[in-house]
């Protein structure tokens, strides 16, 4: 039964930004448990890549492609998966980019880039999502945070922005939709191995940092954000509701 509450067959997952780093390791492990999933990026070929690679492991796995910040096209895709796939269970909104410079030499355009890549496609998602949810009475809304959510370093101001609104409106949203059985949690890494932070890894100082920062003394690992994403998914999570489950080796946890 403890093994049941875990089990997603036959539900299906839309997971966006899920062509590589975080999305693909989310897409593959929410698969692995059972779910049919749907991979999303910009990259229509990216997205496809992916995809494969998911089926190759005998998952099931299907795509569509778009501009998540464009609200008509998340309209559409949302649309387009409910007709040709199924019924949405669970989204995972996890688009993101990051830009990084002081606040002060930071332009207009990297600021409305960054802010709408990261907040305001979660905001188009998760409504578009939830409009078909409600009336179903039921969906899980995953998002994906950040330690950045609640903590900022130099450089990183409009980064930190962002994950801090996505917060925020991960709890809004379980305000305005629990009362129509919809659950809405954030996972929020902390210092994990991907595209976006390998400069960041490869620069000894701060490499040097991370390890010192974090008592677990490593980087993570994307695969060990699966098991949270599992957990928010599935039904073991069911009184669960407008929280952010941070993964970061006990970085929040200490000074």
């Amino acid at each position: 039964m403890t093994i049941a509450l875990f089990d997603l067959t036959g539900r299906t997952a839309l997971i966006t930004g899920s062509s590589r780093g975080i999305g693909l390791a989310l897409a593959r492990g929410l698969a692995g448990a059972g779910a049919r999933v749907v991979l999303n990026g910009r990259d229509g070929a990216g997205v496809e890549r992916a995809a494969a690679e998911l089926r190759h492991a005998g998952l099931d796995a299907h795509t569509h492609a778009c501009d998540v910040t464009d609200a008509v096209a998340v309209d559409a895709m949302i649309d387009t998966v409910e007709r040709d796939v199924a019924p949405l269970d669970i989204v995972v909104v996890n688009a993101g980019i990051t830009r990084r410079a002081p606040l002060h030499e930071l332009d207009d355009d990297a600021w409305r880039l960054v802010l709408d890549t990261n907040l305001t496609s979660a905001f188009f998602v998760a409504r578009s999502a939830a409009r078909r949810m409600i009336p179903r009475g039921r969906g899980k809304l995953i998002t994906t945070c950040s330690l950045m959510s609640t903590q900022v370093r130099p450089g990183g101001g409009v980064y930190a922005t962002t994950k801090g609104g996505l917060k925020m409106l991960t709890q809004a949203m379980c305000a305005d939709w629990a009362r129509f059985g919809i659950q809405a949690n954030g996972i929020a890494p902390g210092y994990f191995l991907t595209d976006l932070t390998r400069p960041l890894a490869a620069d000894p100082t701060f490499d040097e940092w991370v390890k010192a920062r974090t008592p677990t003394g490593r980087w993570g690992s994307v695969d060990e954000l699966v098991g949270a994403a599992i957990f928010l998914a599935s039904d073991a999570s069911s009184y669960v509701n407008g929280h952010v489950l941070a993964v970061d080796g006990g970085t929040l946890a200490t000074l």
